[in-house]
């Protein structure tokens, strides 16, 4: 399917001091009222999933968005552009062919990874380097390049989608668990090396959020994560995605370095 094109914007949205020109969307909500629309976004693994609720939101309020994939359908409304975040030179071709297309990245959303679970003595190394690589890695990978842009604009947002296995662990999840909070390490350095030029970093944790990796487990697994669950229920994306577009408004901009779990309650005291 050919991606659909934003046309660039002319005038250059982000100015020396970290100041930039406000811009609302008529009828949003109170968390996003005074933000500026109209940025480029990028969305890694954005094509499915909690990525791809949060590309919609972007695009929804207004915002120029590319999400990256690894060759699956992306929707009519963002640009797909082909990236494998484990790959150093598909990186730069990817930010080089959204920058092309919507300008500078502003706001980074660094959602791509992948699981591969079993048990610590069942585990590989090459399983748990894999997983870091993608999840923990790529991520270094994205932020990297993102902070180019955001550094020569003197304003920028980098929110890292991580777990609330990141907090809490969980049993088969070694290699998972420690590339979600790396991701907190990731956020918090770049926060304090970046923040004197307007730039946050901040890291959302999901708990049991219903997507297509999450109805791949069992219903005896299910009714046993529920049960722990205060609020008893799973998340939607979108309640992920709202929680991703208001760390990137304005409304946010005093928050940098924070995680913020949207777990229901899953993960309290950690």
């Amino acid at each position: 399917m050919a991606d659909r094109r934003h046309p660039r914007c002319d005038t250059r949205r982000c100015q020396r001091g970290g100041h930039r020109p406000a811009a609302t969307v008529s009828g949003s909500s109170s968390a996003t009222e005074g933000s500026q629309v109209g940025r480029s976004v990028l969305v890694t693994g954005g094509n499915r999933g909690i990525g791809l609720a949060i590309a919609h939101a972007f695009a929804k309020q207004g915002d120029r968005v590319a999400v990256t994939h690894r060759g699956s359908s992306v929707p009519a409304d963002v640009l797909g552009v082909r990236c494998d975040v484990t790959d150093g030179a598909a990186v730069e071709a990817a930010f080089a062919e959204a920058e092309q297309a919507h300008g500078p990245i502003e706001v980074l959303i660094s959602n791509a990874g992948i699981t591969d679970d079993t048990l610590l003595l069942r585990m590989t190394e090459d399983q748990f380097s894999r997983v870091l690589d993608t999840n923990l890695t790529g991520a270094y990978r994205v932020a990297k390049r993102a902070a180019k842009s955001m550094l020569r604009a003197r304003w920028g947002r980098m929110i890292f989608i991580s777990s609330v296995v990141a907090l809490s662990g969980a049993p088969g999840q070694v290699n998972y668990a420690a590339s979600k909070a790396g991701l907190i390490g990731v956020a918090r350095s770049i926060a304090r090396e970046l923040g004197s030029r307007s730039i946050t970093a901040n890291v959302v944790a999901p708990g049991y959020v219903d997507t297509q990796m999450t109805a791949d487990v069992s219903q005896a697994r299910k009714d046993e994560i529920l049960g722990s669950i205060p609020l008893r229920r799973q998340a939607t994306p979108d309640e992920i995605a709202g929680v991703v577009t208001f760390l990137a408004s304005d409304a946010a901009a005093y928050i940098t370095g924070a995680v913020l779990p949207v777990d229901g309650g899953l993960g309290m005291g950690h």
